[in-house]
């Protein structure tokens, strides 16, 4: 890829990831009618195991504001995240007719009712809600994870699934590979965010969600070529973290709008599932097991994940710290409870080191963009000018 072909390249990607038909999906099923998919709901799933059953893992990011909501309302109240409602309104419209499968996880009340509003409107659909250890510090939790990895093994089987240990083996090597893709992605964007913006890299990672691996290594690849060509000037902008955007995804409006208030955004939490694991997970002898232990003991901190060996707002500031960040911005869905929850020990954490910070609340249906707009350019010109 030439350095001037990158634009287009990341224009033809965010137009992919707008575009609610999963094209990218029924394109990789047509090539073989014997393929299936199977689409996941954030913020993690074990998408080695599925990628091994011969199946196309795909996350799914709810619907942003490019459907309207006529089902869902009916069933679920009003204050729920919108991801959840634009979800659910993907399958009552009939947009997830390519996935043969869906998978869940425990990492909110909602997402968990989710699972099951879905299995109840949708039976003829394998549907499925995956049980993650919520205390990682117990010597069970291990085994409990590769026997509930195990479990989904089976049924994968059931609907078609054609797994091997051998297969697993190398899909986790092939996502350790895309792992450390991004992590170099990230590496260039903290240094030279001039090279590589934000919502660029925001969007190169999270395509990734609905390629086939092999094709996101093959991106990333070519990104990571092409950036350090890039003719582009230095920007005098305040250096910013932000957190709380893991489950429901910002439009990329907002991502955009922050760095032109004048912000380098060279840390944060979105598309969390390509960066789940904090080193590769070994590839050798029993791949479940490596799986889980590795979820156990290698994530990343997450507000939807309970770890108290390391508390999440430790985290936090080993991440400020390493991006040399001026300061924090939260970035959190209306009505995201595990989010909120946490800004309190976030937000006191970040006044400890001494740093400033604003808080942003967002929905997938954002329509105007101004207030937003506003109080970021305020926040950086009280920093720039005080």
């Amino acid at each position: 890829m030439l350095a001037s072909d990158i634009e287009r390249t990341f224009d033809r990607y965010r137009d992919l990831l707008e575009d609610l038909s999963f094209p990218e999906v029924r394109r990789w099923k047509e090539a073989d009618p014997r393929r299936k998919a199977v689409g996941f709901f954030p913020v993690y799933a074990p998408v080695e195991i599925i990628h091994a059953a011969g199946m196309l893992p795909v996350g799914l990011a709810g619907a942003g504001d490019r459907l309207d909501i006529q089902h869902a309302d009916a069933r679920f109240g009003s204050f729920i995240c919108s991801i959840i409602k634009t979800t659910l309104e993907l399958g009552m419209t009939g947009h997830l007719e390519p996935f043969e499968g869906l998978l869940f996880s425990s990492i909110c009340d909602s997402a968990r009712n989710l699972a099951f509003v879905m299995k109840r409107n949708f039976p003829q659909k394998y549907i499925d809600f995956l049980h993650l250890p919520h205390n990682p510090s117990s010597p069970a939790s291990v085994d409990f994870l590769a026997a509930e990895y195990r479990r989904l093994i089976g049924q994968l089987e059931r609907i078609g699934g054609d797994y091997s240990e051998e297969k697993l083996r190398a899909g986790i090597a092939l996502f350790n590979r895309q792992r450390e893709l991004v992590r170099e992605l990230y590496a260039i964007r903290a240094a030279a965010p001039h090279l590589l913006r934000a919502w660029e890299c925001y969007v190169a990672v999270r395509v990734g969600n609905v390629l086939p691996v092999e094709e996101h290594i093959a991106l990333l690849e070519q990104v990571l070529a092409a950036a350090p060509r890039r003719d582009a000037k230095k920007r005098d902008s305040l250096r910013v973290v932000i957190e709380g955007s893991f489950c429901e995804q910002p439009p990329l409006e907002v991502i955009r709008l922050i760095e032109d208030a004048g912000c380098d955004i060279v840390e944060d939490d979105f598309t969390l599932a390509q960066r789940w694991f904090t080193e590769d997970v070994p590839a050798v002898g029993d791949p479940v097991h490596a799986l889980a232990e590795a979820y156990v003991n290698r994530s990343v901190y997450s507000s939807v994940r309970h770890d108290f060996r390391k508390p999440r707002w430790l985290g936090l500031a080993e991440k400020i710290k390493a991006s040399q960040a001026d300061a924090v911005i939260f970035l959190m869905a209306k009505f995201c409870e595990p989010a909120y929850f946490d800004y309190v020990p976030f937000k006191q954490q970040v006044e400890l080191m001494g740093l400033p910070h604003l808080a942003l609340e967002y929905e997938e249906k954002l329509f105007t963009f101004e207030r937003l707009r506003t109080e970021v350019e305020t926040f950086v010109e009280s920093l720039v000018f005080d």
